[in-house]
Parts: structure tokens; C-alpha cells; sequence
């Protein structure tokens, strides 16, 4: 009798196998050999599940994001402020509990960078979106609550864009010397304009 194979979790796991392979060394330097041997699949079987490598860690991407979604959930469902969520969300960009993830989507937004295509694309603008859609709630919440002013509306895409784009200033200049204390600072101040004072 023939085994079956679940062609989707199959491919999960070869992804996962792989992931301190790609945090140590980064996908320029991985050969498919070295990471069939990782996952403990000939090459072969790789082509089969994966065109290339890139695949892997976008695969590997998709994996990690929905854990920390789910994490992300039941954090910012403790917080008592906004102004806590948003530095909750924040977090994903310093922490140390992050970092793989963080080290993994730094490959992903290089390799989306440099030879982007129509499948990774489709995957940033959904998270990106659904992301999004969550961190407006929050501010919509606020606002309705009574919490924050109605022009705070108007700010969450620069607000939620902007710990990325401090993210990416730290890691590819020298401008930013603590991502944390930066982004904190920012929040702090925002967020002293931005809520109704009792």
C-alpha cells in the first residue's frame, strides 16, 4: 500500500527544518545540498515542494508570521492603553523574543526587493493589510471609547508604517543607535498629543 504524503505540511516542515540554517548563514551563502541535508530530504525531493530557495524562506515567513499573530493577539488583549498596543506592536522590530522572526523577514524583504514576483507580493500586501486593518481597530477603538482624539484617525498608516521604516533605517545606517529607546520616545510623544486628557 501506498503511503500518502500531506504535500502541505510535508512542505512546512521541510521549511521549518531549515530555519537556524537560514538565520546562521542567510540565503546568499546556502547551497539547495546543504539545505536538503538540513531537512534530511535528498535534493530531489526539495525541487519537488520548492522552485528555489527563496521559496523556502518565504514559505518559512508564512509560517512564522501567523505564530506571532497568534501570539500578538493575546498580548495586545492585556493591554489597558493604546498607546500600549501600539508599542506592543512595536516590539516585533527590538525584542529579543523576535529576533529569528525579524532575521528571517529581513531575508524575505531583501529577496522581495531584489527579484520580486506576483506570489510574494500577493503575501506582503495581505499581511500588510490585515495588519493594518488590526492596528487601525485599535485607534478606531480608542477614539470611540473616548480614549484618544478623532484626528488620531488620520495618523495610524504613518504611525504603523513608521516602526518599519525606523526598523529598516537601523539595520542599514547608522542613524538610529537604539531602536527601542527611538521608537518608544516617538510613541510617548505621539501619543501626548494624540489622547484625550481627563
Amino acid at each position: 500500500m501506498a503511503i500518502i504524503v500531506d504535500k502541505v505540511q510535508k512542505r512546512k516542515d521541510i521549511a521549518f527544518s531549515c530555519k537556524d540554517l537560514f538565520i546562521q548563514n542567510g540565503i546568499n551563502s546556502l547551497t539547495i545540498s546543504q539545505i536538503a541535508k538540513v531537512a534530511g530530504v535528498g535534493k530531489g525531493t526539495i525541487y519537488e515542494y520548492f522552485h528555489n530557495k527563496e521559496e523556502i524562506v518565504f514559505e518559512l515567513v508564512n509560517i512564522l508570521m501567523k505564530e506571532h499573530s497568534q501570539k500578538l493577539h493575546i498580548t495586545l488583549s492585556e493591554q489597558s492603553s493604546v498607546k500600549n498596543m501600539v508599542k506592543k506592536f512595536s516590539e516585533f522590530f527590538y525584542t529579543d523574543e523576535n529576533s529569528e522572526l525579524r532575521t528571517i523577514y529581513r531575508e524575505f524583504v531583501s529577496i522581495a526587493l531584489m527579484t520580486p514576483n506576483k506570489k510574494m507580493l500577493a503575501f506582503q500586501t495581505e499581511c500588510f493589510n490585515n495588519y493594518y486593518t488590526w492596528f487601525e481597530e485599535i485607534f478606531k477603538r480608542g477614539v470611540a471609547d473616548g480614549k484618544l482624539i478623532p484626528q488620531a484617525i488620520g495618523l495610524v498608516k504613518g504611525v504603523f508604517v513608521t516602526a518599519e521604516g525606523m526598523f529598516i533605517a537601523s539595520t542599514s545606517t547608522n542613524a538610529i543607535d537604539n531602536l527601542e529607546k527611538d521608537l518608544n520616545n516617538y510613541i510617548d510623544n505621539l501619543f501626548e498629543l494624540l489622547e484625550v486628557k481627563s
